[in-house]
């Protein structure tokens, strides 16, 4: 597989030519566009993506080892569909709804002031992740390790105890309710 190394690639559209099979490492991507392209069997190490559109990429066997993306716009995205070997993400500003984290070890990865509506993170491992001024409405927490996940900023989150792993797991008393919607309970 071809190697490329620290090479920036500002305004390009990748929809219209895809962009190269390549190990691309200590690349910056600025204003690109991917929208609706195959990324498959890409690798991605250290890697940053800044005010790029992302959404419903495929990202079979794609490796995101320490990958970057900040103000992108990311719908509808199966990150359970990449490597997961070394898979590490961080998220500042990104709007990543309807996304897929089914599985996925998601322990190093970080999210903050991120629109993640209707995310499936079934079965992740969200273990010691900061959820800082997220919306996470509607996501999906089935069978999630959300121990010692910081959930105090976020908002618009359900999250039923009884079926995730909760020990630790950090709330501020103002998003209680999304804990205890599952139990009927009115919260005035």
């Amino acid at each position: 597989m071809k190697l490329i190394e620290e090479q920036n690639f500002d305004d390009k559209d990748f929809s219209i030519s895809r962009l190269e099979i390549a190990e691309y490492d200590s690349c910056g991507f600025t204003y690109c566009n991917f929208a609706d392209t195959n990324l498959s069997h890409i690798k991605f190490i250290d890697c940053s993506f800044t005010n790029c559109n992302l959404s419903n990429i495929i990202l079979s066997d794609t490796a995101l080892k320490t990958v970057e993306f900040t103000n992108c716009k990311m719908l509808g995205l199966q990150f359970n569909y990449c490597n997961s070997f070394l898979f590490e993400v961080h998220f500042d500003d990104c709007m990543l709804n309807l996304s897929s984290f089914y599985a996925l070890n998601l322990k190093k990865s970080s999210f903050k002031n991120c629109s993640l509506q209707e995310v499936d993170f079934t079965e992740a491992n969200l273990s010691g992740v900061n959820f800082n001024d997220c919306n996470l409405n509607q996501a999906i927490f089935m069978q999630t390790n959300i121990e010692k996940t910081d959930f105090r900023t976020a908002g618009n989150f359900t999250i039923d105890l009884t079926k995730n792993k909760c020990k630790k797991a950090k709330f501020s008393k103002e998003n209680l309710a999304g804990l205890l919607v599952n139990f009927g309970i009115v919260i005035e």
